[in-house]
């Protein structure tokens, strides 16, 4: 077995956190999970045996409540995942500054409080951070402003830590997942269904979210959790600051270039 790990993750009670909560925990390394909601992040604690602290991650005072109990717990920190995230849709002229603040304290605010309250611990243990951001942080849509700004900011905070720290052994990468079956993307998917028609609901609109991209096929959780794995892992010590998509090809498909592909049907339009 590799050398066990403390990895602490945010997020942890669902989709993507979770899947890397269990993939850690199955290969024998100390994993504590977050988040804001005490049930989920309580069965998959039942399930893997990670540590379940539910915590508010854009609190400081809970942050750091956080990052001293699992060092306190395992003795050590040797990895970060910035998971822990929420949506929000509207232009900038929809956009509320309630929305707008709400968004970035939990997107932004919330990684950059624990990445200072975890940083001395993680230069201690030469560790490793991924941030999981979006292919939003790359590639923007309609009705996405402040998702997209804040996944933009995620990433350019990790590489920041890669740029700063990386001489004292510090690693710092970002994931760009692009439609992965979550929970929120399900709650996304619901709604896009109501709003265009679709008589599928909800696999009717991965179908149709997804028919552009070269895997035809939105991504399962696990998928990005083994990226993440890797990227906490010895095996990735010469990789800092890269930005890595895991979207079935989604960011290689030009806009321009899509209506010329034989292969795609051309929408029917919904009444």
């Amino acid at each position: 077995m590799a050398e066990q790990r403390v990895v602490l993750v945010t997020g942890g009670g669902t989709g993507i956190g979770a899947a890397t909560a269990r993939l850690l925990r199955a290969d024998g390394h100390q994993v504590v999970i977050s988040g804001r909601r005490p049930e989920p992040l309580h069965r998959v604690a039942q399930e893997t045996g990670a540590l379940a602290h539910p915590s508010d991650a854009a609190d400081p005072e809970a942050v750091h409540e956080l990052v001293e109990t699992t060092v306190k717990t395992y003795g050590s920190l040797d990895g970060v995942v910035l998971n822990a995230g929420t949506g929000g849709g509207g232009a900038v002229g929809d956009t509320t500054v309630e929305d707008w603040e709400e968004l970035m304290r939990t997107n932004l605010t919330g990684p950059f409080l624990l990445l200072r309250a975890a940083l001395p611990h993680l230069l201690a243990t030469r560790g490793a951070v991924v941030a999981v951001a979006s292919v939003a942080a790359l590639r923007n849509s309609v009705g996405n402003a402040a998702y997209a700004t804040s996944k933009a900011g995620l990433l350019h905070l990790c590489s920041s830590l890669a740029a700063d720290y990386g001489p004292q052994g510090l690693r710092a990468n970002t994931v760009c997942p692009g439609w992965v079956r979550t929970e929120m993307a399900d709650q996304r998917m619901a709604r896009f269904a109501a709003e265009a028609g679709l008589a599928g609901g909800t696999e009717a609109a991965y179908e149709e979210a997804t028919r552009l991209t070269p895997a035809q096929r939105p991504g399962d959780p696990k998928e990005v959790a083994e990226a993440i794995d890797w990227l906490l892992s010895p095996a990735a010590s010469y990789v800092n600051g890269a930005v890595l998509t895991i979207d079935g090809g989604m960011t290689t498909v030009g806009v321009g270039g899509a209506a010329f592909d034989h292969r795609i049907e051309p929408r029917t339009a919904h009444p």
